[in-house]
């Protein structure tokens, strides 16, 4: 199997803090880390068991937490990056919220309240799909809330996730940058396929007429909110495999990062009679 390292993964896809960033830039296709689907495959079973004992490892020392935050517009794949890299991960060390159209009640409270109430718990691997980031997306481009107020949510969003940095959130943020052609084809398929029906939403594509208005928001929100906390990757999105193989990468040396062992408890089996 060919595995490309972690911090290759990180270095080829990441949006550099502090950088300047153009979306147009990023291929959606590209599969120079994964030439091979047959190594992608391999590469995400290998991790995908990895994180399965990484996060037992968590879940008992509980004294820290992973956010795994998931942007991407309709068919990009966020649930099936969920699906196929927390495939052996046991559900009880795992929170997953997907954020739609905002309630009353939480429209009551700031536009960061839902989204504090859902950050996963130390010893937790949680999973946003979608996020705070649709206050600087589609409020944005739907005019949802007036522009110096989204204006000013670039810096609340940083000092949010500054935050929940310094108190034990690792956060990891991914972009599925799946392209308009692919979209397409992934939008059809949902009309045509009958397992995939309930997915259509006609709504999407209004959104999809909104394309550039779209890639434009994800390009300053990543500019702006790309940090050496919380940094953004953009994930290549058009081949699900290849996108599933590079989060899991990055997943698993999140992880691996914690430096995370056994904890003890300071007792043995010689300390007990079972007799």
């Amino acid at each position: 199997m060919s595995q490309p390292k972690i911090d290759d993964v990180r270095n080829a896809i990441i949006a550099t803090p502090g950088a300047a960033f153009d979306l147009s830039k990023r291929d959606s296709g590209d599969r120079s880390l994964f030439p091979d689907k047959k190594d992608a495959r391999a590469s995400l079973k290998d991790d995908a068991e990895a994180i399965n004992e990484l996060q037992d490892k968590l879940y008992a020392n509980r004294d820290q937490a992973l956010l795994v935050v998931l942007q991407g517009m309709d068919t990009a794949g966020k649930s099936g990056v969920i699906r196929n890299v927390f495939a052996d991960t046991s559900p009880l060390g795992m929170q997953v919220r997907a954020f739609k159209a905002p309630s009353k009640t939480e429209l009551a409270h700031d536009y960061l309240w839902r989204i504090h109430d859902a950050v996963p718990r130390k010893g937790r691997i949680g999973i946003f799909d979608r996020s705070h980031y649709e206050d600087v997306l589609v409020v944005k481009v739907r005019n949802f809330a007036p522009d110096e107020k989204v204006e000013q949510r670039y810096d609340q969003i940083n000092a949010f996730e500054k935050h929940l940095s310094e108190n034990g959130v690792k956060i990891l943020k991914f972009m599925l940058n799946v392209g308009y052609e692919e979209q397409g084809i992934r939008l059809r398929e949902r009309l045509t396929e009958e397992h995939k029906l309930w997915k259509f939403n006609p709504g999407d594509l209004e959104d999809r007429k909104l394309w550039p208005d779209f890639m434009s928001a994800y390009e300053t929100a990543v500019q702006r909110c790309s940090t050496p906390h919380a940094p953004w990757y953009i994930v290549p999105a058009d081949s699900r495999t290849r996108r599933n193989a590079m989060i899991a990468r990055i997943v698993r040396g999140a992880l691996e990062d914690m430096n995370l062992s056994w904890p003890d408890p300071g007792y043995k089996a010689d300390d007990f009679q079972f007799d």
